[in-house]
């Protein structure tokens, strides 16, 4: 028995993960990239988890998620919490975990109907 549908209308699914490629739904983006839960997803101009800089999640902030996800790359690589200082003053959760296991993660979440965010490095 189903409780909830399988794609909820107007929210934003990551259809797939190829290398080097990220669709959200059929919309295919090759540079890492900020899915909110809804709207437009966002060019996020960071090549990799040791790019990143202070303010680099502050474009989130906008969004007033519940829970921000953030795909390191491949790989898993924790980042320091300095980095997201700003989400976790704003009582803003945050998970790290490879782009593969994120993009995962953040399609339980949305079909859950929680207001996620995810933050997903594409490692060139």
């Amino acid at each position: 028995m189903k409780f909830q549908p399988d794609h909820l209308d107007g929210v934003n699914a990551i259809g797939r993960l190829e290398s080097g490629r990220i669709f959200v739904h059929q919309t295919p983006f090759t540079h890492s990239v900020l899915v909110p839960w809804v709207g437009e997803a966002q060019a996020w101009p960071f090549k990799a988890a040791q790019d990143l800089r202070e303010g680099a999640f502050d474009a989130v902030l906008a969004w007033k998620p519940e829970v921000v996800i953030f795909g390191s790359g491949e790989r898993l690589q924790f980042i320091s919490p300095s980095l997201y200082r700003a989400l976790i003053e704003a009582r803003i959760g945050f998970e790290t975990m490879d782009t593969a296991a994120a993009c995962r993660t953040y399609n339980v979440l949305v079909n859950e109907g929680r207001r996620v965010v995810g933050a997903f490095i594409l490692e060139a």
